[in-house]
């Protein structure tokens, strides 16, 4: 009878903790949709605010191209994801995959939802496209959050997800520079690519 107490009470403080736990990773992520959007908000406007400085160019839209505003959402949920790591990344599980995924499906949500409403009606809308930009954000950190909160995934995905982290980073660094022709990094404003656009 005093096992099956104990081992009861037992489970009742695990499940006590494991709510705590997901609680907390919650109120982070839901924290992070502000954090993501205001300094993306602000990552907008600070190419030009610093004089068009070329340090900045990196992690800053330098034109108003839809590849230039997806470095608007990745930059901030990446020092946001380096803070939660502090706070709780080495316990949480899946953290590298689930931040990685969290992060990826920002800039596929923005440029899905940007070329679908812009086919339909022939032109973009500035309220429309603020309001994909937080759209993006909040399926970004809620799949974070689903992915951190879930039974451990197999590690070769915590293993491969700094390296797809990378892999976008440096893309964004070297296309502010170089980019492809292509519409995707077209500024419509200017006709040009890049920070020379």
């Amino acid at each position: 009878m005093s096992l099956s107490l104990n081992l009861d009470l037992d489970l009742g403080y695990q499940l006590r903790e494991v709510i705590t736990v997901k609680r907390s990773i919650l109120r982070w992520e839901l924290g992070g949709i502000v954090f993501i959007v205001v300094l993306g908000t602000v990552l907008h406007f600070v190419f030009e605010w610093s004089g068009r400085a070329v340090p900045i160019a990196p992690i800053a839209a330098v034109n108003e191209s839809v590849w230039e505003h997806l470095k608007l959402g990745f930059w901030p949920a990446l020092v946001y994801a380096a803070l939660e790591y502090g706070r709780f990344g080495s316990s949480a599980a899946n953290f590298p995959f689930a931040k990685t995924l969290g992060i990826y499906l920002m800039p596929i949500a923005i440029v899905v939802l940007f070329y679908a409403y812009t086919a339909m009606l022939g032109h973009g809308l500035l309220p429309v496209d603020i309001a994909i930009f937080v759209v993006a954000v909040v399926v970004g950190q809620l799949v974070s959050y689903k992915l951190l909160s879930a039974s451990p995934l197999p590690d070769r995905l915590n293993r491969f997800a700094p390296i797809a982290l990378a892999v976008l980073a440096i893309l964004f660094v070297v296309f502010t520079f170089y980019p492809p022709q292509f519409p995707l990094f077209r500024d419509p404003v200017t006709g040009g690519y890049g920070i020379v656009g």
